[in-house]
């Protein structure tokens, strides 16, 4: 426990892992320490004026996204939990080839938080302060995902590999639903709320296409969740710290940038462009 005038966070990880023939045991502990009853850690966020303000970021959002974690490690060393699939699942099914709607279902979370603020829906950042967050995200999500795959070396349900646990589906699109929740949470959290739903169905076709079992898609949800919090902690500071000179140079402040996206095809390829104005 730490006592001091400035409040702080004490991570403590312990990770156990025990690998058995080809099954590997994952428990992961998240204790944290605080200071007082409710804890705050100070985080820093731009206003219009440019000028950092104190944000709080409770403890209590760490709670879900470390039981999501824990819950699919332990989940995942019990067979009647791993192996339950609400009947989507169809038994017969070993492989999918090409194109699944998860693919693309996974990124709808994030883009919309772009959509609704070309929309001119108000939002908590402006846009280049949200694409540090996002790229932040992206960045942590990604590499807890792939550490873990590499570490814990579980077979798909369908036996393609041995990438399934967690899944990286599951971890993008919840990554992408909880900014979606901070950013909007203060016009409507039925936004949010939706967010979250179109992740949830992410993780359910994930299931249902035989490419995970369902501890892993809870596993990824709170690894998706957990990076969005950690980058909206970390990122503010280390912005400021990297580009505040500059920006303050120029005479600029984070609302002066912009993005202009074009969708392009090429018979091939289909997407959309991306162009940062300032």
């Amino acid at each position: 426990m730490l006592n001091n005038k400035n409040t702080k966070i004490l991570w403590h990880f312990s990770l156990t892992l025990c690998v058995m023939k080809k099954s590997a045991i994952i428990v992961l502990f998240l204790a944290i320490s605080l200071s007082d009853a409710l804890f705050a850690q100070r985080v820093y966020q731009k206003d219009s004026a440019g000028v950092a303000k104190i944000g709080r970021l409770q403890a209590e959002e760490f709670i879900l996204p470390a039981a999501l974690i824990g819950i699919g490690a332990v989940g995942s060393q019990i067979d009647d939990i791993k192996e339950l699939d609400f009947g989507l699942r169809h038994h017969d099914f070993r492989k999918h080839h090409g194109f699944v709607v998860e693919d693309v279902l996974q990124y709808v979370p994030l883009a919309s938080v772009y959509a609704l603020k070309m929309s001119g829906v108000k939002s908590a950042h402006s846009y280049l302060d949200a694409t540090v967050l996002a790229a932040g995200s992206f960045c942590i999500t990604g590499a807890a995902v792939f550490a873990l795959k590499k570490l814990v070396d579980e077979e798909r349900p369908n036996g393609r590999d041995f990438d399934s646990f967690p899944s990286g589906h599951a971890a993008k699109a919840f990554m992408g639903a909880e900014m979606l929740r901070k950013e909007f949470k203060e016009t409507s959290p039925m936004i949010g709320y939706a967010g979250y739903a179109v992740a949830a169905a992410t993780s359910l076709m994930r299931v249902k296409h035989s490419e995970h079992w369902l501890p892993d898609v809870v596993a990824g949800a709170g690894i998706g969740i957990l990076g969005t919090q950690l980058a909206y902690l970390i990122c503010p500071p280390l912005q400021k710290m990297v580009f505040g000179r500059w920006i303050e140079r120029k005479g600029l402040n984070s609302g002066d940038f912009a993005f202009v996206g074009m969708p392009f095809s090429n018979g091939e390829v289909t997407g959309v462009s991306l162009a940062l104005v300032f």
